[in-house]
């Protein structure tokens, strides 16, 4: 591939792994895994239910009223398209996330729970050996992971704008109760520091050490990476100087001692 041929040569400033986020009830979920697996290697694989009615779409009018903003779909596009959705669940729900499990295993790939909700849910990331909780909805769920020793993730655009944009918990509620340990960039990269900066001001107790590692050492323990996270002796020297200001600002980095910034 382009991203392996531009390593290869040294053309990347940073190190480049996969997470794959898989769709559990997708038709093709399997055949498309064990297909890009086969040619590319894969650090961390999400185990993702978006069935209307589960986990973060709970609510059913909630999801409606945001597929109308986003789509322009009728109600009646939305009946046919939400049937089809429970209709596949209840075919391949289980049985997919069944193989996936086993495909991970094999692999040595670390595992993610998506949007866990309930204590169920929970129990059942535990028995599948998840390593993290990705963006868990709830409290309840939150803090059943942290108790069962699975990382909590929670996105830190989350935390930045004050809470989520869907309506569930609060990675600040979770800080607050201790039961946040990770913090992913979802889709906005910049949220990652400005997010650990913040931690160490709105959350009272916690020194910036203890927030920065929620970008650093939690998440690359997480997922079995042993050689990096912490400044010390015999690991990576994976290293970013950071300008507090408004917002933090990143002044160089370096890559294995290696200045790439």
């Amino acid at each position: 591939s382009t991203l392996r041929l531009a390593a290869e040569r040294g053309y990347l400033r940073s190190e480049h792994h996969t997470h794959l986020r898989c769709e559990m009830c997708s038709v093709d979920v399997i055949t498309s895994t064990e297909r890009f697996l086969a040619e590319h290697p894969v650090s961390l694989m999400s185990l993702m239910d978006h069935t209307p009615g589960q986990r973060q779409f709970r609510d059913e009018d909630k999801l409606r009223t945001y597929y109308r903003g986003k789509t322009q779909m009728t109600d009646a596009q939305l009946d046919t398209y939400f049937a089809e959705r429970h209709r596949l669940h209840a075919e391949n729900g289980v049985s997919h996330r069944r193989q996936l499990v086993s495909i991970a295993k094999s692999h040595g790939i670390a595992l993610a729970s998506h949007d866990d909700t309930t204590l169920e849910h929970v129990r059942e990331s535990q028995a599948d050996g998840v390593a993290i909780a990705e963006f868990p909805t709830t409290e309840e769920a939150a803090q059943a992971s942290h108790d069962a020793g699975i990382a909590v993730m929670m996105g830190a655009p989350n935390l930045v704008r004050g809470g989520s944009h869907s309506g569930n918990v609060a990675a600040e509620t979770l800080a607050q109760r201790g039961t946040l340990d990770i913090f992913s960039s979802d889709y906005v990269p910049s949220s990652l520091l400005i997010a650990a900066f913040q931690l160490a001001e709105r959350i009272p107790g916690t020194a910036l050490p203890e927030a920065i590692a929620t970008v650093t050492r939690k998440p690359a323990e997480a997922v079995g990476m042993r050689d990096r996270g912490t400044i010390a002796p015999g690991l990576r020297a994976d290293l970013v100087q950071v300008r507090p200001d408004r917002v933090p600002v990143v002044r160089g980095v370096w890559r294995e001692g290696r200045r790439v910034i």
